[in-house]
């Protein structure tokens, strides 16, 4: 129910100050815009004794000077008849006050109304025009100390709405705010009525509001209870009833209204006065029965500050208002001191900083001597000057000039001299010094002879009882006390040996923690608190604990008393302290650095020189790119691949060491934060690798390209070409922060041969099975179609031209039982028995059987065969079918080249321990790209009809495969086709033998 309630309060004032506010800026907003006409005569309502038709006559009460009315001629005393309100117009008969409002009105501003008056019995005119009220400006200061009033209220309210009083003081600020910005205009509509009674009450209630504040703070007066409080607000509340009554008319009373008005007026001035004068005579004495230091402080600012607005401008307003002295614009202004209430009372309330109002005027002193010296120096050469009562616009400026450039340099040392000899006296030099020793805490190492060199400064520079430093656990959370220092600069010795320090946080909200009353523990900031950790606040009786951080984390509290004399300190002296917070924070990070500054090291080294063993190890190439794609990271696997050495990689963009297609994906991707993968993606090292580089930067590989090199105790020539799989993944730290990519090359080129080869495999397992159904299905019909044509042909061999037409059958037979017959050829596996033989033997003897055919193409014929190149086991009639299949296929590709083109046949052999290889190359037209994958697929051919059956390859590769061997094409379209062949040496057996 007690929160339910601090709830609903705390809404209600949230809807009443959320109203107030939009009154006043209408209000305002109407006071700027809204024109009422004026005359500048005050009008009062006197009882007409001489005419009994009239009981009422209007007397002009007070005029003022230089407005309309006095312009015009219109006097005090001057009984008004009747007004024109437009010029030429008969005249209004004015019966009361309130009909010449009511006729300025009508007139409006700047019309001219005619006036009919009576002065001594003499009936005269006068010709008035009509002009706006004029506004006083000390109406728009109030707006000025009315949102100093709120201002204050709800930051004390939201921020120590628990503190004692602070609901009261938020309801006396926010009253005092409707009283100082409430002002009804005259336009007597709804609004401005609501306003005017708003101020009313406001006005009347604010004094009683602040006399019961100061009777009940900081705490209730003895035999204190609810009858003593109503009586504060009785004088207040008849004063609204009777204010209200009669500005409704309920009340009537035999004084005129205007007369009445200013009795009610003069009794809230009274009132007004008396009651902050009374409230400032209380505050002084609990501020002189008090023994509490923060509650003396606080009381002497409220006192004070009640003071400095009030005395002022009761001297200045109120005493000649009550006397009856019409207020005059220089006595309006004197609404400005009321500042100085609600200034001073925010930091007597909120408690913290309490000793900057001490600053406040320390700093009002030196700005006044310097005021005061600058004023004295240009009047001194004014009165220097010959003419001082004509002075030229040059000596004006000269003058301004000087007083601008002397004001600084005298408030600088009348700053320094007051520090030095009034206000810090002998703990002038130490604050200067300090600073200065704060920036060499960074160079010293050792923890401990800093710490007690920065408490030992403290004490003599800010005059405290004693200072503590705690720092953070290395291992856990929290902090232990380290240092703990006496006000003669000894170490301290504490009572308890276990101190509950959590309620120092790793990560403050707060600048710095502030109790007030630790002894005592009458402090709010405790309320609440575990009974050990008060205990703890008690036993080192510390008022300020500042933390010491440095990049983000807290390493050490700072803790200080009061000073010697039991004062808070002031902002000054608090961020002096909060500023050597920092270097002390720093002060521990370099001591702590320090000390693991060299298992930090080599453990970095370690685990650098693991982290780049690892990443060496890895069989795919790694690349790191920053933000920028600027290469960072290069490992020696990606060296191959790409052929580009690390140091002519690293520092170079993605775009300037990858081809444009390659670019074009890193591109795409940049932005993304997922990891991306590419398939199957080529890589030609021709159009990768960059200008050799000097010294030790070189790139491996011979011109072409191609390079020998061992991998598992076989040597293999290098691709040109590689086939790769990508995989693009961000480079982020531990924090999540990204910093670039990572590039993943996996060298899937093996990978891709061996799937070829499979799906090749397959497919001539799958045709062979195919070929062999047909084969023998076609068999049987072609048998029966060579036996009935050759009986045929016997029954009519004197029919020559029946005989040719079998004849044709016949061939056409035997041709198709030759298919037939490959295609059995190439479903089976031989049954021959495999033996050694030399491999030269086998190709020269092909290549003697076809040298008809290749003279007759005009192709020449190069033989590169080793000599003394290993033996191989194997079939000599299925390899020699391999070998006339390839030589056909190449003198078929070269027969088509124009005439006077280089027609030529290269064979060449190389014998190594554990095979032969054997490389076939023509200088054909070449095969296209897409057709190089197809090329070996059973009845797939580019010759034309009648010119192939496309089974020759398909038949070739069943045969190497036989043997143990492989085989592969190289082409590019218009320079040739090379094929090239290995076989396993005798002493290995072959795998399908």
């Amino acid at each position: 129910m007690k929160e339910l309630k601090s709830q609903f309060v705390g809404a209600l004032l949230v809807i009443l100050t959320v109203t107030a506010v939009i009154c006043a800026g209408v209000n305002y907003q109407q006071q700027a815009r809204f024109h009422l006409p004026d005359d500048g005569a005050t009008w009062m309502d006197v009882p007409n004794t001489a005419d009994s038709e009239q009981s009422l006559r209007v007397v002009a009460a007070h005029v003022e000077r230089d407005e309309p009315a006095d312009l015009a001629g219109i006097r005090k005393g001057d009984i008004v008849r009747m007004i024109a309100p437009v010029e030429n117009t008969p005249g209004v008969p004015v019966r009361q006050a309130s009909d010449v409002a009511q006729l300025l009105f009508q007139a409006g501003v700047w019309g001219k109304a005619t006036y009919t008056l009576n002065r001594n019995g003499v009936e005269i005119t006068a010709k008035v025009i009509v002009a706006d009220a004029n506004r006083d400006r000390a109406l728009y200061f109030q707006y000025f100390v009315g949102a100093a009033y709120l201002a204050i209220g709800i930051f004390l309210f939201f921020r120590r709405n628990q503190a004692p009083k602070a609901l009261h003081f938020y309801f006396l600020c926010l009253v005092s705010f409707i009283l100082h910005t409430f002002h009804y205009t005259g336009k007597l509509n709804s609004f401005d009525t609501g306003i005017y009674i708003a101020n009313v009450v406001a006005g009347l209630l604010a004094p009683a509001l602040f006399v019961h504040f100061c009777l009940t703070f900081p705490e209730p007066r003895r035999h204190w209870n609810n009858w003593q409080a109503i009586s504060v607000y009785l004088p207040a509340l008849s004063l609204i009833l009777l204010h209200l009554g009669v500005a409704m008319g309920v009340v009537h009373t035999a004084l005129p209204l205007i007369e009445m008005r200013w009795v009610l007026d003069r009794a809230w001035m009274l009132l007004f006065c008396a009651s902050y004068a009374a409230g400032a005579v209380l505050l002084h004495f609990s501020y002189r029965r008090t023994e509490d230091t923060i509650i003396r402080q606080q009381l002497k600012w409220l006192r004070n500050g009640t003071l400095a607005g009030i005395v002022p401008f009761a001297a200045l307003y109120a005493v000649p208002f009550l006397i009856g002295s019409v207020p005059s614009p220089t006595m309006r202004l004197s609404v400005l001191f009321l500042a100085f209430i609600p200034l001073t009372w925010t930091y007597a309330i909120l408690r913290y900083r309490l000793m900057d109002v001490d600053i406040i005027f320390q700093q009002g002193y030196v700005y006044m001597l310097a005021t005061l010296s600058v004023l004295g120096i240009v009047y001194l050469l004014v009165f220097a000057l010959p003419k001082r009562d004509e002075l030229s616009p040059t000596s004006v400026v000269l003058l301004v000039l000087v007083a601008a450039f002397v004001f600084e340099p005298l408030r600088g040392w009348f700053q320094q001299q007051l520090d030095r000899y009034f206000f810090y006296k002998d703990r002038y030099d130490y604050r200067r010094t300090l600073i200065a020793f704060a920036r060499e805490l960074s160079s010293e190492m050792d923890l401990d002879r800093t710490l007690m060199s920065v408490g030992e400064r403290l004490l003599s520079t800010l005059s405290v009882g004693h200072v503590a430093f705690f720092l953070s656990k290395e291992n856990e959370p929290g902090f232990q006390l380290h240092t703990a220092l006496d006000r003669d600069g000894g170490r301290r010795r504490l009572k308890s040996e276990r101190l509950d320090l959590s309620f120092l946080l790793d990560s403050p909200e707060d600048p710095y923690l502030f109790f007030e009353s630790t002894r005592h523990a009458l402090d709010i900031v405790t309320h609440g608190k575990a009974p050990s950790v008060r205990a703890t606040i008690a036993e080192l009786d510390l008022t300020y604990y500042l933390p010491c951080n440095f990049r983000g984390k807290t390493l050490a509290w700072l803790g200080v008393s009061r000073s010697n004399k039991g004062d808070f300190l002031s902002s000054d002296d608090i961020d002096l302290l909060a500023s050597l917070a920092g270097y002390i924070a720093m002060a521990v990070e370099n001591a702590r650095l320090y000390r693991s500054l060299a298992a930090k090291a080599e453990q970095y080294e370690r685990l650098k020189e693991f982290s780049e063993n690892i990443v060496e190890s890895i069989n795919v190439g790694i690349l790191a790119a920053d933000l920028d794609d600027r290469v960072e990271s290069w490992n020696s696997q990606i060296e191959r691949l790409t052929g580009i050495p690390r140091i002519a990689a690293l520092g170079r963009k993605l775009s300037d060491l990858f081809p444009e297609e390659l670019g074009a994906h890193f591109d795409a991707l940049r932005a993304n934060n997922q990891v991306h993968q590419l398939y199957k993606i080529p890589l030609r090292r021709d159009t990768l690798a960059l200008p050799a580089l000097n010294g030790n930067g070189h790139a491996n590989g011979n011109g072409n390209g191609t390079s020998n090199g061992t991998a598992n105790g076989k040597s293999k020539v290098e691709r040109t070409e590689v086939i790769v799989n990508l995989a693009i993944a961000p480079l982020v730290t531990k924090d999540g922060a990204r910093i670039g990519r990572l590039i993943i090359f996996d060298d899937v080129t093996e990978r891709e041969d061996l799937e070829r080869r499979l799906v090749q495999a397959d497919k001539l397992s799958s045709i062979g099975l195919l070929a062999a159904g047909v084969a023998h299905e076609v068999n049987t019909p072609l048998a029966v179609i060579s036996t009935y044509a050759q009986m045929l042909a016997k029954q009519v061999h004197g029919d020559e031209q029946k005989s040719k037409l079998l004849e044709k059958i016949a061939k056409s037979t035997f041709r198709a039982s030759e298919i037939v017959n490959s295609l059995l050829n190439f479903s089976r596996t031989s049954s021959s028995e495999y033996e050694a033989l030399d491999l030269n033997k086998v190709i020269s003897e092909t290549l003697s059987l076809l040298e008809h055919q290749f003279d007759k193409h005009a192709i020449a014929i190069e033989v590169d065969l080793e000599e003394g190149a290993p033996l191989i086991r194997g079939n000599a009639g299925r390899l020699q079918q391999v070998f006339l299949n390839l030589f056909l296929n190449a003198r078929d590709a070269m027969s088509n080249l124009p005439p006077g083109q280089t027609r030529r046949l290269s064979l060449r052999t190389h014998g190594e321990e554990a095979s032969v290889r054997v490389e076939v190359r023509d200088s054909g037209a070449g095969i296209p790209r897409d057709h190089q994958s197809r090329i070996f697929d059973p009845f797939f051919t580019t010759k034309g009809m009648q010119k192939g059956t496309g089974l020759g390859l398909s038949v070739t590769y069943g045969i190497v495969e036989e043997h143990g061997g492989m085989i592969e094409v190289e082409s590019n379209p218009g320079e040739g086709a090379l094929f090239r062949l290995e076989f396993p040496a005798a002493s290995r057996k072959p795998v399908n033998a």
